[in-house]
């Protein structure tokens, strides 16, 4: 089930017009892996090219929520990481306090848990196994696996959900609302597959964003958010998504048989039988 699958009461007006997931800018364990072994990974901070990667992706950010005039404002939620808070902190100095709705730190959007300390070759050999055995169902040693921050991930979907049923975001149906969430490579992954219901083989072929990066979920015409509105198909290829995904995302985009193609997109589809007058028929 979509998250966007909400009742609207014939109306869009309660939903945010964009969801925005953030990757944090550089942090100092992406320019030296050695940091793993002497800093707690919720405390590693952002260097100063990752800084300067958050003030430039504010400004990107709020040119795309400003771009149909100057009724829109905005929501934060953040990851309680170092590096998070402060990519947050560089993309706030764009916004003024009269456009913020709201900031939460949520629990549920950290980074999957590495475990404690790791030395660099520990470290190497982890990310190495996790590509041959599967990122979603390997467990990092005295960490966690990828299936279970979907999990979190999931919940933190359902209260959105729930937050947007119950117009938490519709202050005046005149203004377009954003959410904008930052997070981590791995989490954000997660939260597109929850999200648009891409099954694990899908998710296993995504690649995450560069630091600083975003990705935006815009409400569609037929009432679905895709990230069809503001990606390319050369983005969307970037990051992982296939031709069938990518052609699935501008059916969410521009509404049903979109160009002539049909928009329903379910796993499985090709293990049932093809439709015949005689389906009853039992040989």
């Amino acid at each position: 089930m979509s998250l966007v699958k909400i009742q609207t009461n014939g109306t869009n007006t309660h939903l945010p017009k964009r969801i925005i997931l953030v990757r944090h800018g550089e942090c100092s364990a992406n320019a030296d892996i050695n940091v793993y072994g002497t800093t707690p990974n919720h405390k590693i901070e952002l260097t100063e090219k990752g800084i300067e990667q958050a003030k430039q992706t504010g400004t990107r950010i709020k040119k795309v929520i400003s771009e149909n005039g100057n009724n829109w404002k905005v929501f934060f939620y953040v990851s309680p990481a170092e590096r998070t808070r402060r990519t947050l902190r560089e993309i706030g100095g764009w916004f003024p306090k009269r456009r913020v709705m709201g900031v939460k730190e949520e629990y549920r959007l950290r980074e999957l848990n590495f475990g404690n300390y790791h030395d660099p070759a520990g470290i190497a050999k982890i990310k190495e196994e996790r590509v041959a055995y599967g990122r979603f169902y390997y467990r990092v040693p005295g960490g966690e696996t990828g299936a279970e921050v979907y999990d979190r991930i999931s919940s933190f979907i359902e209260c959105l959900r729930r937050d947007i049923e119950m117009k938490k975001f519709c202050h005046d149906p005149c203004e377009e609302t954003n959410i904008i969430i930052v997070t981590h490579g791995l989490s954000s992954r997660i939260f597109l597959m929850k999200w648009f219901d891409w099954t694990i083989e899908q998710f296993e072929d995504l690649n995450r964003m560069k630091t600083s990066e975003f990705q935006v979920l815009q409400l569609g015409h037929g009432g679905e958010y895709s990230l069809a509105f503001h990606h390319d198909d050369k983005k969307l290829s970037e990051w992982g998504l296939s031709p069938d995904m990518i052609e699935d995302q501008k059916c969410k985009a521009y509404g049903v048989n979109w160009q002539g193609t049909n928009c329903d997109s379910y796993p499985f589809m090709d293990c049932f039988a093809e439709d015949s007058d005689d389906e009853n028929t039992i040989n």
